[in-house]
């Protein structure tokens, strides 16, 4: 469909702290496949996990795997089988996966840069026509990789039972966390509170919506941390999404929540946390656990392109330190715009 460069530079994790760019070939599609020619990539911290750590969990890198999996690009080649009339040309990429039911559980999954599969980190990518999702012409190609992220943030959500009017606590304000600020908002959340050990992240978090912000010491004592979050509120929250992993985190979210409330723990930490579950058990607390997203896709692009949630601040903004809240690498040497 277009002419392609042969540059498919690619950002390769060989194994633990051993990240290379080198060139690959360009990839032929399936039938049922397009190439896509990817135009912003989103830095995720799993992203950083591998590399740094060479696993997460059970996945674990035994062989070269190109990293990345926030993805928007262009089609510029089709499989056989795939319907031209059908094709978009701007589009997200979303893992090949079953379109109904919780795929995101099954053992078969196919997920970009999860060990065996490569990520997107390319120029160039191969994937499933029909996980291709086109992206209305008022959102960008770098809101468009935004939309995996805040699919996280709706799965939570989710999960959590926000709706209108619900009290909610948000544990860290990493990207995972802002944008489940923006969808507890959009969803009726009538006030969220929102806590990290950064000034900055806090900063944007109040840009984005929230209506308190606590900024977090270590050594903080989990049980008084929850205090202060119910005296700020005037009552403990009815939900709080947990998206930091870290033990004392984990324990502040099941203190703080209201008794018959929901925790869902979004971050992923050490396999084995001490937490008090008594307490949980006894004020009737659920602990819902999430692992990704699934089913997220149309309304995380609604939510955009009819202006629901903002997600530019995420990409964009910078602080006076010059710490980007989210990185995006620009793959299209033609478009290397911020």
């Amino acid at each position: 469909l277009m002419v392609m460069d042969p540059d498919n530079l690619s950002v390769v994790l060989h194994s633990l702290k051993d990240l290379r760019l080198e060139q690959r070939p360009i990839p032929e599609p399936g039938p049922n496949d397009v190439l896509l020619r990817m135009h912003s990539v989103g830095i995720c911290g799993s992203d950083v996990h591998y590399w740094q750590n060479g696993r997460i969990g059970d996945f674990v890198v035994t062989k070269p795997m190109v990293l990345g999996h926030e993805a928007s690009g262009t089609v510029v080649k089709v499989g056989s089988a795939v319907k031209t009339c059908r094709l978009v040309r701007r589009i997200h990429v979303h893992g090949r996966v079953l379109q109904n039911g919780r795929y995101n559980l099954s053992p078969t999954i196919f997920f970009c840069a999860t060990p065996p599969d490569d990520g997107n980190l390319s120029r160039y990518y191969i994937h499933s026509a029909n996980f291709c999702y086109k992206l209305p012409d008022n959102v960008t190609f770098e809101e468009g990789a935004l939309i995996e992220p805040l699919s996280v943030g709706i799965h939570a959500c989710r999960r959590a039972g926000v709706t209108l009017g619900s009290i909610v606590l948000i544990c860290g304000a990493g990207p995972i966390g802002l944008v489940s600020l923006l969808v507890a908002k959009a969803m009726g959340a009538s006030k969220v509170v929102i806590t990290d050990l950064s000034q900055e992240r806090l900063s944007m978090a109040k840009k984005l919506g929230a209506d308190y912000a606590v900024t977090i010491t270590k050594g903080n004592a989990p049980q008084a941390l929850a205090k202060n979050v119910a005296d700020m509120l005037g009552a403990p929250p009815q939900i709080t999404i947990e998206c930091t992993g870290v033990e004392s985190s984990i324990q502040t979210a099941i203190y703080a929540t209201q008794s018959g409330g929901v925790v869902v723990l979004v971050g992923l930490g050490a396999e084995m946390a001490t937490i008090p579950l008594v307490n949980a058990a006894v004020r009737e607390i659920d602990i819902r656990g999430v692992f990704r997203y699934c089913n997220t896709w149309p309304m995380a692009i609604a939510m955009l392109a009819s202006g629901k949630v903002n997600v530019k601040p995420l990409a964009f903004e910078t602080t006076k330190q010059g710490l980007g809240i989210k990185v995006m690498i620009k793959c299209d040497k033609n478009d290397q715009n911020p």
